[in-house]
């Protein structure tokens, strides 16, 4: 995605998931500007890391983005292609997996 002139970091957050819950961190960075109608998200990273779960790029077992001119999807290493509706609706997406496999994680006993 092409920069706006305007765009700036609209949300910068980095939050350590508790062990008993599956351990790991969520990365959240969102670019963009607000106007007259909200915010317009005009690029975006968010990551689940965990390294005790995968040792690839970069420990992110999954992560959502539109970097590079597309927008993807990360799961344990391999990128595909995703279609995109709204940076909404890709966030929730994002953070009903997240949960999923965090909690999956849980139920083995695993953390980090």
């Amino acid at each position: 995605m092409a920069k706006h002139l305007s765009d700036q970091l609209l949300q910068n957050e980095r939050n350590v998931i508790r062990k008993k819950l599956g351990g790991g961190l969520i990365r959240l960075e969102v670019w963009g500007h607000i106007s007259k109608a909200g915010r317009i998200v005009t690029r975006y990273n968010l990551a689940y890391i965990n390294l005790s779960i995968n040792q690839t790029d970069s420990g992110r077992v999954l992560g959502y983005d539109n970097a590079h001119g597309f927008h993807h999807r990360h799961y344990m290493g391999k990128i595909e292609a995703v279609a995109f509706v709204s940076f909404e609706l890709t966030s929730k997406i994002f953070t009903s997996e997240w949960i999923q496999i965090a909690s999956s994680l849980n139920a083995k006993g695993t953390s980090s």
